[in-house]
């Protein structure tokens, strides 16, 4: 039964998701696999903070959409998800999930909060961002760059990681007062707390990855610096970075970071 009710789940919510524009088909295939994996091996907690992250994401990404626009227009991938995206932001999850139903211990949940509380972080200070009035700045020189320029940062992206860590945070905390999720952590604001801090750290983690690692080109025909090959109809020139780590390897990388983070400030608070 465990697996009718993931496909079931995680068909209803990936094909609305796909139905309003937020997924591709392919998106769409990874998220009930990914989803249904989850409910399987985990229970309704991973489940469900998977789902908030994807649910309160997918309804960020619509909003002020032509304003985001411009931004969006450099990203090696628009606003509807693919398979690589969906891996990239739950795919460590998973992991976790699966370490945890073979070798049953509080701390991968930990982790996992930490992994998800990241990603969402992550993207709630795209989206949020990315209707900043504010020009952003560079994680590492302070100087302003373009809107959509990995490595750039505003004062509200910031605000809206810490918000979107403490979101899965809160809800992370609210699964194990419900009974759902046995935990080392037994109140629900350390929970909130852990995840607002491991997530801007682990937001932070991406913007300085996407900074120095990150490959990124420049349009040869109107000049603009991007994540991906092609813009305005031509092939783009490399300019920086490694060739393999793309936004979605970076997206992975930065969650582990974050997951890392969380579990540290865990151990420390804790002994």
């Amino acid at each position: 039964m465990d697996w009718i009710w993931g496909l079931v789940g995680s068909l209803l919510i990936a094909g609305a998701a796909c139905w309003r524009g937020s997924l591709s088909v392919s998106g769409l295939i990874a998220a009930v696999v990914l989803g249904t994996f989850m409910f399987v091996f985990g229970s309704l907690a991973w489940f469900g903070t998977l789902i908030a992250f994807f649910v309160s994401s997918s309804l960020l990404s619509k909003l002020k959409h032509q304003r985001k626009a411009a931004a969006e227009s450099g990203y090696a991938k628009g606003g509807r998800r693919d398979a690589g995206q969906v891996a990239a932001n739950g795919g460590l999850g998973l992991v976790l999930c699966i370490g945890n139903a073979i070798w049953p211990d509080p701390v991968w949940w930990v982790l996992f909060v930490g992994v998800m509380a990241t990603v969402t972080a992550d993207t709630w200070a795209t989206e949020i961002g990315g209707m900043s009035a504010s020009v952003p700045r560079s994680i590492l020189s302070g100087r302003r760059v373009a809107a959509g320029t990995s490595g750039g940062i505003t004062a509200l992206g910031l605000l809206a990681s810490v918000a979107g860590g403490a979101f899965i945070g809160w809800i992370g905390g609210w699964f194990i007062a419900m009974g759902e999720q046995e935990s080392v952590i037994s109140t629900r604001s350390a929970f909130i707390a852990l995840g607002a801090i491991s997530g801007l750290l682990g937001s932070l983690a991406d913007s300085l990855l996407g900074a120095t690692l990150q490959v990124m080109y420049r349009c040869e025909a109107c000049g603009k610096t991007i994540e991906k090959e092609t813009h305005c109809g031509h092939n783009a020139k490399q300019i920086r970075g490694m060739k393999f780590m793309t936004n979605d390897r970076v997206n992975a990388l930065s969650s582990l970071v974050g997951g890392i983070l969380c579990w540290v400030l865990w151990h420390m608070a804790s002994g």
